[in-house]
């Protein structure tokens, strides 16, 4: 199971965008037109999830993300490898080369990332 539908989705990008907002805020950024018992429906949900934290300030709840938006992206990414790729980042890599159609330039840049990464220390020990 998916750990947020697309609305949920939608709402925790507003807020890793924006930040704490209130839900008229919300609403107004919001991609299609929702309704303010539907948002508040999504509301509670991610809070009851606890992908969200809220705090009153005078008649208004403001609401801010607790999930953080690259451990979100680690996990939809893990996902995504495991149900299309097997588990096998390098599939899911070469899938994405080859769908995306990267010209040289972009290709030389993804080796430049590579290399570079190698260079990098994992775990404070220097690959051998």
């Amino acid at each position: 199971m998916p750990e947020f539908t697309k609305g949920e989705l939608e709402i925790m990008q507003i807020l890793w965008k924006h930040g704490e907002m209130k839900p008229a805020e919300i609403q107004e950024h919001f991609p299609w037109e929702i309704t303010n018992s539907s948002l508040r429906s999504y509301l509670s949900i991610l809070l009851d999830k606890g992908h969200l934290t809220r705090h009153r300030r005078g008649k208004a709840y403001f609401y801010r993300p607790r999930t953080k938006q690259e451990s979100t992206f680690r996990k939809m990414l893990n996902e995504l490898t495991r149900a299309c790729c097997d588990g096998s980042v390098e599939k899911l890599l070469c899938h994405l080369i080859r769908s995306e159609k990267l010209s040289e330039d972009d290709l030389l840049e993804l080796k430049r990332i590579a290399e570079a990464s190698d260079e990098e220390p994992t775990s404070g020990k220097e690959k051998s």
